[in-house]
């Protein structure tokens, strides 16, 4: 009897540690390429088919280079994916790339490396340099109170592609 008690604690230790596993696995999603940065937003995996998506659809793209483990980049992203405002400009007029590493292209860094950092890139290939940010020592990076400012120069973007076509 004390063997079949044994017997039957361990069997249901077992179940349950598999159970837990198994939860906890099914928690974590996949991730997606929003990576949390709004998942209604139709996002370009990678910076030439940006470029390629924009010529096509003669919107301009914004780049959003960012770290995983960088807190500023996590305070931004949330800011920027609970924006209703910011969210309905990137999905209808920008083609969308973020980016967790550098590209090789310079002209995404015309002030250096660093996140979180914000460009945006014109149909013909123009890096939009003077819409920049608030900040002089990092002009293209945003934090979580700038969103406004963000979406005023999405529309800036978005305006100046149509004055300049």
């Amino acid at each position: 009897v004390n063997a079949m008690y044994r017997w039957s604690l361990f069997a249901l230790l077992f179940v349950t540690c598999m159970e837990v596993s198994i939860q906890k696995k099914t928690k974590k999603g996949p991730q997606t390429l929003s990576r949390g940065w709004g998942d209604d937003i139709t996002w370009v995996q990678t910076y030439e088919e940006a470029l390629m998506t924009m010529t096509e659809s003669k919107k301009p793209l914004m780049v959003i280079h960012h770290m995983e483990d960088c807190p500023h980049s996590q305070a931004l992203k949330k800011a920027f994916a609970a924006d209703k405002a910011v969210q309905e400009l990137a999905q209808e007029d920008f083609v969308m790339l973020n980016l967790i590493h550098e590209t090789t292209d310079s002209n995404l860094a015309p002030d250096g490396h660093y996140v979180p950092r914000i460009l945006f890139v014109d149909p013909s290939m123009t890096v939009r340099a003077e819409l920049v940010g608030k900040y002089s020592n990092h002009m293209f990076t945003y934090k979580p109170s700038d969103i406004p400012y963000l979406a005023e120069n999405m529309k800036k973007a978005k305006r100046l592609l149509h004055t300049e076509l």
